[in-house]
């Protein structure tokens, strides 16, 4: 028999009825109580494995026992999605203007490729993952995916929330562009330098590098008048950056409309990318996972976003009102919010004497 400290109980029950506030209308007490334990344990051992998480679990009941739960949690259990992404978005300190980030993230356990396609909020650096589906494919998404994953969004949230959506080379095409106008929604997408635009006026097909081809590192340029692309009439802006290996590139992006705030705003698509990473490598260790099954993978993946905003946004108030991080020599942080928020709430879950200077747990609570 596993021995638990009553203390660790204590914990586990401060997190219950946050999880009772979000999920209370629709999800049983004893399902909220193991999501509860399952916060607990993936915020303590910071990845995946369900056999580690099964033994970090509070309770008393052996860790065969615990995995046995667990297993059966994501082999039976239908978890709505939509409450999650309520729960995350309940969370985000701000929900008017937002800045909307898509992409796709994929690895592979063996033969077997897991492929996500994510919209998230920006939000100082990172995008809190909302919305998110299970591809059952290799390779990239198609524009009814996309739309899909867009009309979950406005059907939730509404239109009038966001503010414009930011989206990289993948997220091209005639049918997804022409949507994106028909509903009105600002977009952001880069396209590849050597696509053919064309002049309404005149008819005249032109690559897309040769209207920025003057541009310096560090330059910009952007047209008020109206190109097609692929058919579908788009402003066009522009830049020129070093990629990830230090060489001079084009960066042209497609534009609703606004493309004097192109460049800018097409930055926070990054933002998605750290919450890619904070799920795998320097957070959740999602990577871990042996599952096979994509709504199993599916039901992971949502718990793993459920922590990782709670420990982004306790990482941010520790580093704002606590303790800053410390920055490097080369201006970084010596580390990520999510691992900083993640240090403290461990701290808490696993030593009984800390005594925290803030409470951790209000912020996974939306009053």
């Amino acid at each position: 028999m596993k021995t638990t400290n009553s203390k660790d109980l204590v914990k586990v029950n401060q997190i219950l009825p946050i999880m009772q506030e979000h999920f209370g209308q629709s999800v049983n007490l004893a399902r909220i109580k193991l999501m509860a334990l399952l916060l607990h344990a993936l915020c303590v051992v910071q990845t995946v494995s369900l056999h580690k998480l099964a033994g970090a679990m509070p309770t008393d009941v052996d860790r065969d026992s615990s995995l046995r739960r667990l297993q059966r949690f994501f082999a039976k259990y239908v978890l709505d999605l939509d409450i999650v992404a309520r729960m995350i978005f309940s969370l985000l300190p701000v929900k008017t203007d937002l800045v909307l980030s898509m992409d796709r993230t994929n690895w592979k356990f063996g033969d077997f490729n897991i492929n996500i396609l994510m919209l998230g909020v920006t939000y100082r650096g990172i995008a809190f993952p909302l919305i998110f589906s299970l591809l059952p494919k290799r390779g990239n998404s198609n524009w009814e995916e996309r739309k899909k994953i867009m009309e979950r969004f406005i059907r939730l949230f509404g239109q009038d929330c966001i503010d414009c959506l930011v989206a990289d080379r993948e997220f091209i095409g005639k049918e997804w562009i022409g949507w994106l106008n028909s509903r009105r929604i600002r977009y952001y997408i880069r396209i590849r330098q050597n696509f053919w635009i064309v002049k309404p006026s005149s008819g005249e097909r032109i690559r897309a590098w040769w209207l920025f081809n003057d541009l310096r590192v560090g330059q910009e340029k952007f047209y008020y008048k109206l190109f097609l692309h692929k058919g579908e009439y788009v402003y066009l802006a522009g830049s020129r950056i070093k990629n990830s290996d230090g060489i001079p590139e084009l960066q042209i992006l497609i534009c609703f409309n606004r493309p004097e705030g192109a460049v800018l705003t097409y930055k926070k698509r990054w933002e998605i990318e750290t919450a890619f990473k904070a799920m795998k490598s320097s957070g959740f260790n999602i990577e871990d996972t042996h599952m096979r099954d994509i709504e199993r993978i599916a039901r992971l993946t949502a718990m793993v976003c459920m922590a990782l905003v709670w420990a982004y946004l306790v990482g941010e108030h520790k580093d704002i009102n606590i303790k800053p991080i410390r920055i490097l020599k080369h201006g970084r942080k010596a580390k990520s919010l999510v691992k900083y928020g993640l240090e403290e709430i461990s701290t808490i879950l696993l030593r009984p004497t800390y005594t925290p200077k803030f409470d951790v747990f209000k912020f996974l609570s939306c009053t």
